[in-house]
């Protein structure tokens, strides 16, 4: 059973498309690594998945419910971190999520268990405009987790965490599925990352997706087409640089 199923899923701006008939297929229970350069689409992805932006064409399905039918019952189960995440500078950590608690309508215990999963809860009382970006980082992340959606979806969730800090925050995300029964989209340029958290992965470059499967399936893969497989990065960057060459050729034609 997939949590996201997507079918031909296109955005196009004008002239440009961002995202071209993808079919995306993201297991339930599972961490699914979402890889691809700055542009390739992945931010534009998961921002059709949250009704941010409309698909231009084809459609998806988030646990059985398609899109935009069930968009409301879609968004309830849903946790996320897209960009930066924007709070109110003058209120505190525990007052921003506070807000999240009272519109989901979810106990108080919910924002406490938030706070303490993400190691902010020492800090809950300072004024978010006071907090380092990487303490700003772990509030968006307190922020899709609370209530335990059954599905995150998180776009780059480490940038600005020191090195210390991203391990922590690869120990939380691994722990996800099993703790709270859900399936997690993550997006990320620290592919060595990826590497040790993610279960699946999917490789998009110019709103195309270039591979979807396990990590062990990619390696068989890159052997078989005579990419470095024995590293992740070098992987994807060969994967990538074979794409790039392949389209250029195109636009001379």
């Amino acid at each position: 059973m997939n949590m996201i199923e997507t079918k031909q899923l296109t955005k196009t701006y004008g002239n440009f498309t961002a995202v071209s008939n993808l079919s995306l297929h993201v297991p339930k229970g599972h961490i699914y690594g979402f890889l691809g350069p700055n542009g390739a689409g992945k931010s534009t992805t998961m921002k059709m998945f949250l009704g941010l932006t409309s698909p231009t064409s084809g459609y998806f399905t988030i646990d059985g419910r398609t899109f935009p039918a069930n968009r409301i019952s879609i968004l309830k189960n849903t946790g996320s971190l897209i960009e930066a995440p924007a709070f109110y500078g003058n209120l505190t950590g525990e007052e921003n999520l506070e807000i999240i608690r009272r519109i989901l309508g979810l106990p108080k215990s919910e924002l406490a268990e938030a706070l303490e999963l993400v190691g902010l809860t020492q800090h809950k009382k300072r004024q978010v405009k006071k907090y380092s970006l990487g303490m700003k980082q772990r509030l968006g992340l307190a922020a899709a987790l609370i209530g335990r959606p059954p599905l995150l979806l998180l776009d780059e969730p480490t940038n600005g965490l020191d090195p210390v800090g991203i391990h922590e925050i690869r120990s939380l995300i691994r722990s996800l599925p099993q703790k709270y029964n859900c399936t997690v989209l993550v997006s990320s340029h620290l592919l060595s990352e990826i590497e040790l958290l993610a279960d699946d992965i999917g490789i998009l470059n110019h709103g195309h997706l270039l591979f979807e499967g396990t990590i062990s399936s990619l390696k068989d893969y890159a052997r078989h087409a005579g990419y470095p497989a024995d590293n992740l990065e070098e992987t994807f960057l060969a994967m990538i640089q074979t794409d790039n060459s392949s389209r250029n050729r195109g636009d001379r034609r």
